[in-house]
């Protein structure tokens, strides 16, 4: 099957100049499995990788065979792996965010604060945020102790909203203040707090300290709001370098993957997030035989046809459809080869 694309998505050179590798597609087309493929051939090729996924299904570990769960786990030399449990999260978040507030709120609010906090457990966006919040502190901290980090991760989801979220912090921040009268000493705060300043803002430098001249109370809760922004603003600022960061698309040559990965392509680049290119999937090769094979065929050649016209300033690189399930290390190892532009 011919693609006509003028550049091959070398993943040899993502793995050795890149610190963050996030993987995303439609469901169903491999993305878990390239996800570990990627993170299995860093890990041979010398670099200490964490490979991270948010899939509540916890395929990662139907990927290798094993359990992995909500605790880095050493998967083989040099990778490790984490299945974040959004359940697990949001009540990590949650005892978070209690211990926070009653340093602030008075002890007669405690009650109403407790009833709150068991009442947002089940919202609709109790993990979203939790998970959000665990991925940032992921990026932000993964720099220490790993060479490389790849993220099994849905595409336009979590990492579009963490790419907003010191905007929509900003705005929810500057509503909350203001509406606390004693807090007009942290007028200060909240401009640097609102996006778009100039740029000694410490939103451009987010290890800046940027809060002085206030009361200890007002200071407790500038120094909390800050350092959480913050947060947010330094795993936006990797992600959105292409130095640093690169999506890999996955897709198989069929009509709704192309459509959800135009989608998904074209928000990510207008978001400032780096596409490094896509992983064609389960390319059926030319030797099969018959009439059904012969039809289907036809209709690949067709859609990959379409994948080069819509996608041809992309790097693509194409997977031939394996004989067997792609299920273990040494699978997935085998599968990692399949990576190398000399296939």
């Amino acid at each position: 099957m011919l693609l006509m694309t003028d550049t091959t998505l070398n993943i040899d050179d993502l793995i050795q100049h890149r610190r963050l590798l996030m993987v995303g597609g439609k469901g169903g087309v491999g993305k878990t499995t390239t996800a570990a493929a990627v993170a299995c051939r860093a890990a041979d090729a010398g670099r200490k990788v964490l490979l991270v996924s948010t899939d509540p299904a916890h395929s990662l570990g139907d990927a290798f065979a094993q359990p992995i769960g909500n605790a880095i786990t050493c998967m083989t030399e040099n990778l490790y792996a984490l299945e974040l449990d959004p359940d697990e999260e949001v009540e990590r978040y949650l005892d978070k965010v209690s211990a926070q507030m009653r340093r602030f709120a008075r002890p007669d609010q405690f009650r109403e604060l407790e009833k709150q906090l068991r009442l947002s457990r089940q919202s609709p966006g109790a993990q979203e945020a939790a998970l959000l919040e665990r991925l940032s502190q992921i990026i932000d901290d993964s720099s220490q102790d790993y060479d490389l980090v790849v993220f099994d991760t849905a595409p336009t989801g979590h990492t579009l909203r963490l790419l907003s979220l010191p905007e929509v912090m900003a705005a929810w921040t500057n509503g909350l203040l203001r509406h606390n009268h004693k807090a007009k000493q942290l007028g200060k705060v909240l401009d640097h707090l609102s996006p778009g300043k100039d740029l000694d803002s410490p939103l451009q430098d987010p290890n800046q300290h940027a809060n002085q001249n206030l009361d200890p109370r007002s200071q407790q809760i500038a120094d909390t709001l800050l350092a959480r922004q913050r947060l947010f603003h330094r795993a936006r600022r990797q992600l959105s370098d292409p130095h640093t960061t690169g999506f890999i698309f996955v897709m198989t040559p069929e009509k709704l993957p192309i459509l959800e990965t135009r989608r998904a392509v074209d928000s990510l680049q207008e978001s400032g997030i780096p596409v490094a290119g896509i992983v064609i999937n389960r390319v059926l090769p030319d030797n099969v035989e018959g009439a059904f094979f012969a039809a289907r065929l036809a209709t690949q050649q067709r859609h990959l046809d379409d994948i080069s016209q819509q996608f041809s300033k992309l790097a693509t690189l194409q997977i031939t459809l394996q004989e067997d399930d792609v299920q273990g290390l040494n699978a997935i190892r085998k599968f990692s080869g399949m990576l190398s532009q000399d296939m």
